[in-house]
């Protein structure tokens, strides 16, 4: 039995091993065996090793920053450095299974970080040109097309401009933050897969955004964004912030994956307002300009974190203040996290060259102070209570004065005061007053605009009221056309029938202008909010048009600010009411000592703003009436070193470097006195009565005149002189005439005449025809001799000149076509102080390492010199001599220093006050005193007198020469002593 069983097993054995199959099993056991036997050997015994070997990619250099050097004054005192501050960084080294988890993560993590940045007064650094607006829409920071292409571009992952689709090209703030908050970037908004509460509760995230929260996160994701494929580096959240915020990010550390705090260099400026100008600023490049500086400098491995010079000193001397950057080797896996460090590829940084300046701040900051006293003592001086001065209608004698209401209305117009409070849940009395006034104003003007539109006799242009044609103007040229872009103005015909009937015989009115416009194909449809119906006809596209003014154009600010002039000068509101604004927005202190006089009625609007004028609590800069900025250049004319270049009015660059405060930026940017165009090197005029010395060098050199031939003057030029034009008939100062008068005595009292003559002169042939292109050429041969013809060698920005090419009559007395800046005014006297040596100017004095060994030094450059006789050097000399000796200006004026100079008016416009300007120099009696000579040009922009020039110039140089105890000079109050009302020539 058991036998049998056996065999019968064995049988089945045999079979069984027989088969295929099993070979086929055997096979695969084997195998299988095998594999898990190297699985164990892959995970388990060499798991970590091989685990290193994938993640192990490449080595990156990481850079390692250097500072900038420093920049000193003449004395060697420190205006610009470097300082330690805190910075908030992240670095996006989360590991995500999907996208959706990627960015749920990270705007949670950033809501939390930037509203901890927020809560404490810090704010987000970036250069991402999108903000919330006044009118809760997002806007851009910036009219700059070019930068706002560029900036296009990098949002939609460009490489060039010209790679923007036609629905980028132009998209608005509005489309770019929708897009940006899409599925298809950053997911702020809800996808085809809404965002589930549970989400919302995990990460942080809230029901809706408001515009400011979902700017921030936006602002941080697009940093992220463009360091995509470098995730070693970090990118900069927030700048130099708060110990709070400090302390706040490190608590809460383990909740903000890839938040840091650490330490960075920010730039520092020790100087006033004065001084930024020179000095200008820093912040990240553009790409333009990184593109520029990396083809300049390759050594100095600029990228788009640099920190760079963007104006003045430190955009001139940019790759000598930048340092060179160290490094570092670091190794990264496949998503560009760093998984080790080369402690010995690691090259210290090197700190920028230092410079230093020709400058003297304290100077400077004197300079400036003293322009804004005298600025605003002319202001104060031509200051009256009237609602209205119409140039228009002025006499001669007349002067041209300055209404205290055209004062209350520049806190309004220059954005002094801030009207978007008006309507905060948490404003003033008064400005609830305001706002109410404003929106009943506006109501009327709408509901007239509107009748207006849509009558059947409208109104023609010239019988609008002032106000109502002041509405128009600004709906049709500004708003419709400039602003919103409506009105095509590429399409409209200026030589239209139509068109000249509205804006040259004003005989048609606003409505039927439009309406000829919407029939014409100048109105861009697709710029007016979309129809239900894709054909509009000419009426709809009309109706359309109104619709959309009466609809938006409240939120527009220049509007605004037209219905509050009208307002005031209606006396809907009162001057007492702008007074009370001042106070209730901090622009003036109820401390004052004034205030309750004020608030009690014992003191007039009028009164007050007098007062604040003349304790320079409303500076001539914040007014933005005429005058209200000046410049003033001071020169060794020996060297061209230029030691104070001052320009009115200034800014804070502190506000402006590293992180730029964009508001600041931006009420920088609209202020109407201009603070960004520098008066000394950009700002270009007529010369007036300061050019006569070049006719005096040209007359004497070609032998027309001499130092002792008299030419009577009658008080008017030309007037037997048939072949003149009446542009040439030119008027002596003094109409009464000045007599016979030598070169000498023409300089002394500024003899229009004289000089006249002298051009009429230059340009007769031999027989004694003139030919005004024969005096142009003297007159531009002279120029050129003295330097007027080229820019001065400045180390900042600066206008070219042009000598003039046309009206040579006028021209000879510094009228005519002549355009000249303050500094190339101070290089021409300086050549006269040489005695014909021009010299060019500069702001740069050494530069050395950061050790302190000097690298390069500033050397005189003479550019030419203008050969003239001893006699005719002294006879101009002896002209600027008793020019200052016969003015009251300079009596009283220390002897011991003798002042050569002249003063001058141009005018470029009947209904503006004159500008201001003098020239001069000094010159040591004895040669020992400590301070050196100085050359030097004033010029007050609509300064009225020549005559406050010189004020300002005087001023300056009792201080510079320490001849009055500073108290007496710098006294921080308007300064009207010596300034003249009225407007005086020459």
């Amino acid at each position: 039995m058991v036998k049998k069983i056996r065999k019968k097993i064995k049988h089945k054995l045999i079979a069984f091993f027989s088969q295929r199959n099993l070979v086929l099993l055997v096979v695969f056991g084997m195998l299988s065996a095998i594999l898990a036997g190297r699985l164990f050997v892959l995970q388990i015994v060499n798991g970590q090793y091989y685990t290193d070997s994938f993640t192990v990619k490449t080595t990156a250099t990481r850079m390692i920053k250097s500072s900038r050097g420093n920049i000193y004054d003449a004395t060697g005192k420190l205006l610009a450095y470097n300082k330690l501050a805190n910075n908030v960084t992240m670095e996006d080294n989360g590991s995500y299974d999907t996208t959706r988890e990627k960015n749920l993560t990270l705007n949670g993590e950033i809501r939390q970080l930037t509203q901890m940045i927020r809560k404490n007064g810090d704010m987000l650094a970036h250069d991402f040109h999108i903000i919330v607006g006044t009118t809760g829409r997002y806007t851009f920071d910036t009219d700059n097309e070019v930068t706002l292409a560029r900036f296009r571009a990098d949002v939609y992952g460009y490489a060039t401009i010209d790679e923007l689709k036609s629905d980028e090209v132009y998209a608005s703030a509005e489309k770019i933050m929708k897009d940006l908050c899409s599925e298809d970037f950053f997911q702020l908004t809800d996808s085809e897969e809404p965002i589930t509460d549970k989400e919302k509760e995990k990460y942080g995230l809230p029901d809706d955004y408001d515009k400011q929260e979902a700017l921030d996160i936006v602002i941080v994701r697009y940093q992220l964004k463009l360091v995509t494929y470098q995730r070693y580096m970090a990118v900069t959240v927030a700048q130099n912030v708060s110990e709070q915020t400090v302390a706040d990010v490190r608590e809460n550390q383990d909740l903000l994956k890839g938040v840091d705090v650490t330490e960075d260099y920010i730039r520092v400026y020790n100087s006033s307002e004065a001084l930024s100008p020179i000095l200008g600023y820093t912040g990240r490049p553009s790409q333009e300009e990184l593109e520029k500086l990396q083809s300049k400098d390759k050594k100095k491995n600029y990228s788009s974190s640099s920190v760079i010079g963007k104006a003045g000193i430190e955009q001139y001397m940019e790759t000598t203040l930048q340092g060179t950057d160290g490094s570092e080797e670091v190794t990264v896996d496949n998503l560009g996290k760093v998984v080790a460090e080369n402690k010995k590829s690691r090259k210290e940084p090197v700190k920028g060259d230092d410079v230093y300046l020709t400058i003297d701040s304290e100077l400077q900051d004197a300079c400036y102070k003293i322009l804004e006293q005298r600025i605003a003592g002319v202001l104060l001086k031509n200051l009256t209570d009237a609602k209205k001065i119409d140039a228009k209608v002025l006499e001669d004698n007349d002067t041209m004065a300055v209404a205290s209401y055209d004062c209350y209305n520049a806190m309004i117009k220059n954005n002094i005061i801030d009207t978007s409070r008006f309507s905060a849940e948490d404003a003033t009395p008064t400005e609830q007053q305001m706002y109410s006034s404003l929106k009943q104003t506006e109501e009327q003007i709408f509901s007239w605009f509107t009748e207006q539109m849509n009558s059947g006799s409208p109104t023609a242009y010239k019988d609008l009221n002032d106000a109502q044609k002041s509405y128009v103007d600004y709906i049709l040229d500004d708003y419709l056309t400039t602003n919103c872009e409506i009105l095509n103005g590429n399409n409209i015909n200026t030589d239209d029938s139509t068109y000249l009937a509205l804006y040259k015989d004003e005989s048609i009115s606003p409505a039927e202008y439009l309406r000829y416009a919407a029939n014409n194909g100048w109105v861009n449809v697709t710029a007016l909010p979309k129809n239900k119906s894709s054909y509009l006809t000419s009426d709809e596209i009309f109706q359309a048009v109104v619709k959309y003014v009466t609809d938006h154009i409240a939120d527009n600010r220049g509007f605004e600010k037209i219905v509050y002039y009208y307002m005031l000068m209606d006396g809907v509101i009162s001057p007492s009411q702008i007074m009370q604004c001042l106070y209730d927005q901090g622009v003036l202190s109820t401390d004052d000592g004034v205030y309750p006089n004020f608030a009690a009625g014992q003191m007039t609007a009028y009164d007050l703003m007098v007062n604040k004028i003349s304790g320079l609590q409303i500076t001539p800069a914040m007014l933005a009436l005429d005058p209200c900025s000046g410049s003033i250049v001071i020169a060794d004319p020996k060297t061209g070193d230029v030691k104070a270049c001052v320009t009115y009015p200034g800014y804070d660059n502190n506000r402006l470097a590293n992180e730029m405060d964009v508001e600041y930026f931006n009420k920088l940017n609209a202020d109407m006195s201009t603070p960004f165009y520098n008066k000394a090197t950009q700002q270009l005029t007529a010369p007036g009565s300061t050019y006569k010395m070049v006719m005096a060098a040209a007359g004497m050199d070609k032998n027309v005149v001499d130092e002792y031939e008299g030419i009577d003057c009658t008080g008017i030029f030309g007037k037997d002189l048939e072949f003149l034009s009446d542009q040439d008939r030119v008027h002596c100062w003094n109409k009464n005439g000045h007599g016979m008068l030598n070169v000498i005595s023409a300089l002394e009292n500024s003899c229009n005449v004289y000089f006249c003559t002298v051009a009429i002169r230059l340009g007769e042939d031999q027989k004694g025809n003139y030919a005004q292109v024969r005096a142009l050429e003297q007159e531009q041969k002279y120029s050129a001799m003295f330097g007027l013809d080229k820019t001065t060698g400045i180390q900042t920005p600066e206008s070219e000149p042009h000598v003039t090419d046309d009206m040579a009559i006028p021209s000879s007395i510094g009228q005519g076509t002549h355009q000249y800046t303050t500094t190339q005014l101070a290089r021409y006297v300086s050549a006269i102080a040489n005695r014909g040596k021009v010299n060019d100017f500069s702001l740069v004095q050494r530069v050395t390492d950061s050790d302190g060994k000097i690298l390069k030094k500033h050397t005189t450059k003479t550019v030419s010199t203008a050969e003239f006789k001893d006699d005719t050097w002294d006879a101009i000399y002896q002209g600027m001599f008793n020019a200052v000796s016969n003015d009251q200006v300079w009596s009283g004026f220390d002897s011991s220093i003798t002042v050569r100079a002249k003063t001058g008016t141009a005018q470029e416009s009947m209904l503006r006050p004159d500008h201001a300007l003098a020239v001069g120099f000094t010159q040591s009696s004895d040669g020992t005193r400590k301070y050196g000579d100085v050359a030097f040009a004033v010029r007050i922009a609509n300064g009225y007198s020549s005559r406050n020039a010189s004020l300002v110039a005087r001023d300056a140089l009792n201080y510079y020469f320490n001849l009055k105890p500073e108290e007496q000079v710098l006294t921080g109050a308007a300064n009207t002593e010596g300034v003249l009302r009225q407007v005086v020539a020459d």
